[in-house]
């Protein structure tokens, strides 16, 4: 194994769209709660790029409403229940994501977890897939006041991982989180594998750099 890069001691990653594929279990959530409510279910392929986005535009998407629309707050949090109770029946890390995880450990870097998903969500999916105990740092939507695309979340993190954040590599597949990054100060990486929309092109974001596959990020690391 070669060195890693030097100005990177600590890797921090996103959940939803960067460290693990979620959808399928976000889609068959949804789905549901249309069922429910009578209304068609939707392809797979629809809902997939508006995950990254949380349950308020799932709820947009599945059900053609805005946020201000009676009973729109019902319907997400009937979301979120239904997801809570199917968390991790198809969810699994991205391919390639388990060997990356390992090779990052075994080369002595420090790897941790910024989401915006609350933690009552987050905790139980990273116990069913055995994560728990893994990170050493887990920074949930509902940890502080602030979620991301504001750098507190990250910084929180890096506080908590004694990492310097110039020497912090977030890992995102949305643009607030690319956004978030830069405003803590961290180095940036674009998560191409994730949940992006067909209609927005993440080279505007101005990410450090932009990584097509799991194993990518560790040759960018120079773990490979």
């Amino acid at each position: 194994m070669s060195s890693p890069r030097p100005d990177v001691t600590h890797v921090l990653f996103d959940l939803d769209g960067t460290l693990l594929d979620t959808a399928p279990d976000l889609a068959y959530a949804l789905n549901a709660l249309c069922g429910r409510h009578g209304r068609s279910a939707l392809p797979y392929e629809t809902i997939r790029p508006q995950v990254s986005h949380g349950g308020a535009a799932l709820v947009r998407l599945g059900f053609g409403i805005d946020d201000h629309a009676p009973g729109f707050e019902a319907l997400r949090r009937e979301l979120l229940d239904l997801y809570h109770a199917n968390v991790a029946r198809a969810s699994r890390l991205f391919d390639g994501m388990d060997a990356l995880l390992e090779t990052i450990e075994r080369a002595g870097l420090v790897w941790g977890i910024v989401t915006n998903k609350p933690g009552w969500l987050t905790a139980p999916l990273l116990d069913a897939l055995g994560l728990e105990s893994r990170p050493a740092c887990v920074v949930s939507g509902d940890t502080l006041p602030q979620r991301k695309p504001h750098p507190a979340p990250l910084l929180h993190a890096a506080a908590c991982m004694d990492g310097a954040p110039a020497r912090c590599l977030y890992i995102g597949d949305a643009a607030r989180d690319i956004e978030a990054g830069h405003a803590a100060g961290m180095i940036t990486m674009a998560a191409l594998y994730g949940y992006i929309p067909a209609d927005e092109d993440p080279l505007s974001w101005n990410a450090t750099a932009y990584v097509a596959t799991p194993p990518d990020i560790g040759r960018w690391l120079a773990l490979a």
